[in-house]
């Protein structure tokens, strides 16, 4: 007779099944560390001595140590765009539009990686609008059929 694994005593098969009682019922008990953790203690402890040697490297001219160290004091700055303010009307259909923004850009107005931004921007806008301009095509056909 074939039994259920849920029906097998953890000991008779040698292995735990979900929803059977657990073999340790008490748990992991207060104070053990898993492996991560003892590594990241570890580490821990040891940073002091690691940041030291690389700083000495770095002032001893290892271009490698200093790009470590430079990188974690003067963090690389992420550009920043200004606003930027050109004619542009959201009505307009979308060539209108792109051509808006490129004489924004042809201007002076606007950079060219903003400009970029922008048409990318009216390019999701238009697709996002194609869909459900289709989805409502489909609806009124439905309803026709019905």
């Amino acid at each position: 007779m074939m039994t259920d694994s849920l029906d097998q005593a953890p000991a008779a098969s040698g292995r735990w099944f979900k929803g059977m009682p657990s073999p340790c019922p008490t748990g992991r008990p207060k104070g053990i560390l898993d492996k991560r953790s003892r590594v990241t203690k570890a580490l821990m402890d040891d940073a002091p001595a690691i940041a030291r040697v690389v700083i000495d490297a770095a002032k001893e001219g290892d271009m490698q140590a200093a790009a470590l160290v430079l990188a974690r004091c003067a963090p690389v700055l992420k550009a920043q765009t200004e606003p930027v303010q050109f004619e542009f009307d959201a009505t307009a259909p979308i060539a209108q539009q792109i051509e808006a923004v490129l004489a924004g850009i042809a201007g002076g107005a606007v950079p060219p990686d903003v400009g970029r931004q922008i048409i990318e921007a009216i390019g999701t806008l238009a697709s996002v609008r194609a869909t459900e301009e289709l989805e409502q095509r489909i609806v009124m056909l439905e309803a026709r059929q019905v």
